[in-house]
C-alpha cells in the first residue's frame, strides 16, 4: 500500500497518501474550496465511527455476498471463459444489463474501507475479483458481461450491438463509469495497477467510439461524467476531461424528461425526470464547470439547485416523490406515504451539495448535504448494516421493512461505497480559510499556504449542540476558520421558504476563543474567526437543541394541517408500537409540551421526543380524542424494530387525521406470502387501509413489476382453520400497472391439494372498488388468490380481505 504516516494525540496511524496526493493535484485547478480526504480525518465519535465500522464488518461482506449468490460475479468469471476460450457459452446470470456496476460499486466501497481499516483477508478477496473482471475484458477493451457471455441472447435493454441502444437503457456507459471509479479508488487505497488498467482501457475504447464526428449518444443514465473527470484529475489527460463534456453537451436530442434529454444541460433550469439520474449529471456538471470555468453551465445548475430546493426537497432531503418514472414531481408534489426518495437520490443529492459548495463556499449547500445525510441517505441502511431501504417514504402504514437485496440493487452498494467517506465533508479549505463544515467528534490534518494545521474537533453531536476545536499544530500561524452555523440554528430549516419553524427560538448561537466570547461575524452561512492561532488554542461553539416544531409551505398539499418534528439536524418520526398502537391518529397541537429525552436503552442510544399530545378513534360517527404520551424517534432509525405504522408530518388539526385503518380481519391476521414480490411491497396486501381509487399513489401495493402476462398468486395462512365464503380485491391501475386478466380463489384441503371454490357470483376485475366474488362456504387453514397478469404491462393488488 502507498501510504504516508503522521501523528496525532492518539498516535502513529497509517494513511493512504495517493488520496491526498490526488487532493492536492485536483485543488491546483478547479473547485477553488479544496476537500480534505477523508484519509486525511479520523472519525471518533459515537454516531458515525461505529457506522463506519458496521459498514465494512457488516454491510460490504453482505453486498459480497449478495453478489456471489445473484450470479453477479459468476458473470465476470463466465465472460472470462468466453474471453479465454477455455468454455462454451453460459447464460449470463442475474438479470439487468446494469449488474455489472453493483459489483464496482462493491470494489470502490471495499478500497475506501480499506484506508479506514486494513484487512488483508477484504483485499486479498477484491484482488480476486479484479483478476476476473480482467479475464473479462475483451482485448480491445470492451467489458459489458451481458453481452460477451451471449452475445446472440442479450438481455432486450441492451441492444444487438455494441451501444445501439445506450441512449434508450443499455447502461454500457453507466457501467463503465462505475469500473473507473472502482480502478482509481482501488489504485488510490493499495497502489495496485490492475483495476485502474482495466479501466482506462475502457476509457480509451469510449473514447474512439464517442465524440464529436464519431458516435454522438448521450448515456440514458448517467455518471460516466464524474468517472472521466475523476480520471483527468488522476493522470492530467485532457482527452477525459473533454469526453466528459461531451457526454454532457451532446444530451437534449431526444426531447424527454426521464434521463434528461429534453434540452441541453447548459440550457435546463428545472429539475425533471429521474432524479439519480439528474443529480448524478448536476454533479458532473459541476465538475466540468469547475475544471473548465464554464459560468454557463455554473448558472444552470444554481437555477436547478434553487428549483429543487424551493419545491421538490423532503424534509428529510430526499428526492424524487414519484415511483412513475422515479422523477422528481411537480413543485410541491411531495407525497408521504408514496414518497419514492431513493437511497441513491439522497446520495446523489449529497455528491451535488458537496460540489456546490466548492463552487460557491456558502454553507445553504452544507445544509442540504447535512439534512439528506442524517436524514434520507441514512434511513436507506438498517442499524445492523445488513438491510436496506430502496424508497424511503415519510408514512408507512406499516407494510415497509427493509430487505436484504433487491433485483435491482443499485441502493446496497452504494451505501457501502458512500459510508466510508462520511469523513471526507467535515472539513474544506481555500487559501488560508478553514472551514468545519459538519460536526463529529474527529481529528483532521489540513494544510494551507504551504503547512499543516492539525486540530482535534470535540461533540457529542448530532445529540448535543456542544462543539469544541483544538489546535494542535506546533507552529504558530495566520489563518481564517469558518465554522459553519447551521440554517437550523439560524431559523430556517432549509435554503428556502419550503419549510419554517412553527415556534420560535430565542436560544443563541454562541462562540467563544480560549474562554473569551466572540461576535459572530457571519458569511455566507459561517461564522469566521481569523487570528494568529496556537497549539492550545480552543473554540467554542454552542448550537441550540431545541424540539421545533415545523410547517410546509401551503403549496404542499400533502402537509397541510400537519406538523413534523426536528432537533439539531434529525428530523422525527413516531412509530405506532410506541404511540398506543398507531402514530397514524396522532394529533399535536399547538400547546403541547414536548422535551428531548437521552434513551441509552433504545436504537443503539438516541434523543427521543417526548411529551403529551392527543390520539384520534372512531366514535358515534366522529372522530373522539384521548390523551396520549409521544415517543419520537430520529427517522434514520425507523423499521429496526417489529413492523408498525410511521409518519414523519403529524396532524396538528384531527380533521387531518387522513384516515383510520379498517378493523382486524381474517386476512389482516395471516401470513401473506406471494409468487413474486417487488421492492419488498408484500405487506400491502393486508394493512387494513382502503384506498381511494385503483390509482391512488398515497397507498401502497403489492406489485409484481416486472413480470408480464404470468400467473401470479398471493396466499394467506391462517392462524387457526376458518370458515369463509367471499373475497374481495382491489386492484392496482395507475398507468404502470393494470388489473389483470383473470383471478379465482382457491382453497387448501386436508389432503394437502388446492382446489378452486365453487363461486355463487362472477369473478370482475372492476377497478376503483372492491372487486368482490362470493362462494360456497369453505372450511381452510390457506387461502390462495392466482391471477393472470396482461401481456404487456404488470399488475398489481392494493388490498386483498376475506370474509
Amino acid at each position: 500500500m502507498v501510504t504516508a504516516r503522521r501523528k496525532d494525540r492518539l498516535g502513529w496511524r497509517v494513511i493512504p497518501a495517493v488520496f491526498i496526493l490526488a487532493a492536492a493535484l485536483s485543488a491546483a485547478s478547479d473547485y477553488p474550496h479544496r476537500e480534505v480526504p477523508f484519509s486525511a480525518v479520523r472519525m471518533l465519535d459515537t454516531f458515525w465511527q461505529p457506522r463506519l465500522e458496521t459498514n465494512h464488518r457488516v454491510t460490504i461482506p453482505a453486498v459480497l455476498r449478495q453478489c456471489e449468490v445473484t450470479g453477479r460475479i459468476q458473470n465476470f468469471l463466465n465472460a472470462g471463459k468466453v474471453v479465454s476460450g477455455q468454455s462454451r457459452r453460459e447464460p449470463f446470470c442475474s438479470y439487468f444489463s446494469f449488474d455489472d456496476s453493483d459489483v464496482y460499486k462493491l470494489i470502490e466501497g471495499a478500497a475506501y474501507s480499506l484506508a479506514l481499516f486494513p484487512d488483508p483477508e477484504l483485499e486479498k478477496r477484491i484482488d480476486s475479483l479484479i483478476v476476473a473482471i480482467a479475464a473479462a475484458q475483451e482485448p480491445d477493451g470492451y467489458l459489458y458481461t451481458n453481452r460477451t457471455v451471449d452475445p446472440a441472447r442479450v438481455l432486450e435493454m441492451s441492444g444487438k450491438t455494441r451501444w445501439e441502444k445506450e441512449d434508450e437503457g443499455s447502461h454500457e456507459l453507466y457501467n463503465a463509469g462505475h469500473l473507473i471509479e472502482a480502478g482509481i479508488a482501488y489504485f488510490q487505497a493499495t497502489g495496485k495497477r490492475a483495476l485502474l488498467d482495466v479501466a482506462r482501457r475502457s476509457a480509451d475504447l469510449i473514447d474512439n467510439v464517442f465524440g464529436y464526428g464519431k458516435l454522438e449518444r448521450a448515456p440514458n443514465h448517467q455518471g460516466i461524467e464524474i468517472a472521466m473527470t475523476k480520471l483527468y484529475r488522476l493522470n492530467g489527460e485532457k482527452k477525459y476531461l473533454d469526453l466528459g463534456r461531451f457526454f454532457l453537451d451532446v444530451r437534449g436530442k431526444k426531447g424527454e424528461e426521464y434521463s434528461q434529454q429534453q434540452r441541453k444541460p447548459v440550457e435546463q433550469r428545472q429539475a425533471v425526470g429521474h432524479a439519480v439520474r439528474g443529480a448524478y449529471m448536476y454533479s458532473g456538471m459541476a465538475d466540468v464547470a469547475a475544471l473548465t470555468g464554464d459560468d454557463a453551465m455554473v448558472d444552470a445548475l444554481d437555477a436547478l439547485w434553487n428549483d429543487v430546493v424551493s419545491a421538490k426537497l423532503y424534509l428529510t432531503g430526499g428526492i424524487g416523490s414519484t415511483g412513475e418514472g422515479e422523477a422528481f414531481g411537480k413543485p410541491y408534489e411531495l407525497p408521504n406515504q408514496s414518497a419514492y426518495c431513493e437511497t441513491c437520490a439522497a446520495i446523489a443529492n449529497i455528491f451535488w451539495n458537496w460540489r456546490m459548495f466548492r463552487l460557491h463556499g456558502d454553507g445553504r449547500y452544507i445544509d442540504v448535504l447535512e439534512r439528506s445525510l442524517y436524514n434520507g441517505f441514512l434511513s436507506g441502511v438498517s442499524l445492523s448494516g445488513d438491510r436496506f431501504f430502496y424508497t424511503n417514504p415519510l408514512t408507512s402504514w406499516g407494510n415497509r421493512t427493509r430487505s436484504e437485496w433487491f433485483a435491482c440493487a443499485c441502493c446496497p452498494p452504494n451505501i457501502a461505497r458512500f459510508m466510508p467517506t462520511i469523513g471526507g465533508y467535515l472539513y474544506a479549505s481555500a487559501g488560508s480559510r478553514i472551514y468545519v463544515n459538519l460536526y463529529a467528534e474527529s481529528t483532521a490534518e489540513i494544510e494551507i499556504a504551504g503547512r499543516k494545521i492539525g486540530l482535534r474537533q470535540h461533540t457529542g453531536y448530532p445529540w448535543q449542540g456542544e462543539v469544541r476545536i483544538a489546535f494542535t499544530s506546533a507552529q504558530t500561524q495566520r489563518f481564517t476558520i469558518a465554522l459553519r452555523i447551521p440554517g437550523w440554528a439560524q431559523e430556517r430549516p432549509v435554503p428556502s421558504a419550503l419549510y419554517r419553524f412553527l415556534d420560535d427560538d430565542r436560544t443563541p448561537v454562541t462562540l467563544a476563543v480560549n474562554g473569551e466570547r466572540q461576535t459572530l461575524k457571519m458569511e455566507k452561512g459561517y461564522a469566521v474567526l481569523e487570528r494568529e492561532w496556537r497549539s492550545g488554542d480552543e473554540i467554542a461553539l454552542a448550537l441550540p437543541m431545541s424540539v421545533r416544531r415545523v410547517h410546509a409551505d401551503d403549496g404542499v398539499v400533502s402537509d397541510r394541517g400537519r406538523i413534523a418534528l426536528q432537533r439539531g439536524p434529525l428530523v422525527y418520526c413516531a412509530e405506532g408500537n410506541d404511540n398506543g398502537g398507531s402514530a397514524l391518529t396522532l394529533v399535536v397541537d399547538a400547546e403541547a409540551a414536548l422535551r428531548d429525552e437521552p434513551r441509552a436503552d433504545l436504537l443503539n442510544g438516541i434523543t427521543a421526543i417526548t411529551g403529551v399530545v392527543k390520539n384520534g378513534m372512531r366514535q358515534n360517527g366522529g372522530v373522539a380524542l384521548r390523551r396520549q404520551e409521544l415517543l419520537a424517534i430520529p427517522y434514520y432509525s425507523w423499521a429496526n424494530r417489529e413492523r408498525t405504522d410511521m409518519t414523519v408530518w403529524l396532524a396538528s388539526d384531527p380533521e387531518r387525521i387522513e384516515r383510520f385503518p379498517q378493523p382486524p380481519t381474517i386476512a389482516s391476521t395471516s401470513r401473506a406470502s406471494a409468487s413474486h414480490v417487488y421492492d419488498n411491497s408484500l405487506p400491502a396486501v393486508n394493512d387494513r387501509f382502503e384506498p381511494r381509487n385503483s390509482a391512488d399513489r398515497s397507498n401502497n401495493a403489492l406489485r409484481f413489476h416486472p413480470h408480464r402476462g404470468t400467473t401470479e398468486w398471493v396466499r394467506y395462512d391462517f392462524a387457526a382453520p376458518e370458515t369463509v365464503s367471499a373475497a374481495k380485491v382491489y386492484w392496482l391501475q395507475d398507468g404502470a400497472y393494470l388489473a389483470p386478466v383473470s383471478w379465482k380463489i382457491l382453497y387448501l384441503k386436508e389432503d394437502g391439494c388446492w382446489e378452486a371454490v365453487k363461486n355463487r357470483s362472477p369473478y370482475t376485475v372492476a377497478v376503483d372498488t372492491f372487486a368482490t366474488v362470493a362462494f360456497e362456504p369453505v372450511r381452510t387453514k390457506a387461502l390462495k388468490l392466482e391471477l393472470s397478469l396482461r401481456p404487456d404491462i404488470s399488475g398489481g393488488i392494493i388490498e386483498w380481505v376475506v370474509e
